[in-house]
């Protein structure tokens, strides 16, 4: 009995190889492993695939971010000098505008109209004068100006030379407002009707921009002043002249 269940296991062994050497093909359980391991690698290349691809998206998502939170405080910077700007040429506005309503003042109480009123009126609108040059005076505006040392040196330069012929004005009348008219000269850009002061105009240009426009603004300042002094001086002068033919005539 044991030789006939061995012979027949034998037999059954003889029958698988003898299949699988005249089919050439392996037998269930042996294809069934190898179309296992060749899953497993399937699976464990695209998990490696998988992770690299993760590993670039996520370094591609960083670089993303950080661009775009670097673009949005770029233009965070852009409006801010936008801004400043506005505030810088709303601040000179308003320093212009100071200096327009000084003078101003000024004229009204050098004015003609000014000398020709009684005296009760004169000292009431005088007070009203100085009560709004307190008060227009009273208004501190500054807008500062980034120089180099050559553009400070050169303001300097102007300054002192401005201040010499104020002196000089407040002193004697027509030679210092020539020269004033030869500064301004120095300043504008269409054609003088008098001779320019090449010298003061190269210190003009070394200037910062915005210190020429000001030193501009002084000049045209000082003009207007010098030439209403001089037409009040004409008019008393002319009054006087006139004051010993009438008094002549009664």
């Amino acid at each position: 009995m044991f030789s006939r269940g061995a012979a027949a296991a034998g037999g059954a062994t003889l029958s698988r190889t003898d299949h699988e050497r005249t089919t050439g093909r392996a037998s269930p359980r042996l294809a069934g492993t190898a179309t296992r391991d060749r899953s497993l690698a399937v699976m464990a290349q695209a998990k490696i695939q998988a992770k690299m691809s993760d590993a670039a998206c996520s370094k591609f998502s960083r670089t993303l971010s950080m661009a775009d939170r670097s673009g949005r405080l770029l233009e965070s910077l852009d409006d801010l000098e936008m801004r400043v700007e506005a505030l810088r040429e709303a601040a000179s506005a308003m320093e212009q505008e100071r200096e327009c309503i000084l003078e101003m003042i000024q004229s009204i109480q050098n004015s003609q109209e000014m000398r020709n009123i009684c005296a009760g009126e004169r000292e009431e609108l005088s007070l009203t004068a100085n009560r709004l040059m307190g008060r227009t005076l009273s208004v501190e505006i500054s807008v500062g100006t980034m120089r180099s040392s050559q553009q400070e040196e050169a303001l300097q330069k102007a300054t002192s030379i401005i201040d010499e012929i104020v002196k000089k004005l407040l002193g004697g009348m027509a030679g210092s407002r020539q020269q004033l008219m030869a500064l301004h000269a120095a300043c504008v850009t269409e054609a003088p009707p008098v001779p320019i002061d090449q010298k003061f105009q190269a210190i003009v240009i070394s200037c910062a921009l915005e210190d020429q426009k000001k030193i501009k603004r002084r000049l045209e300042t000082l003009l207007r002043n010098a030439e209403n002094a001089e037409r009040n001086i004409k008019i008393m002068d002319h009054q006087k002249l006139e004051e010993p033919e009438a008094n002549g005539s009664q």
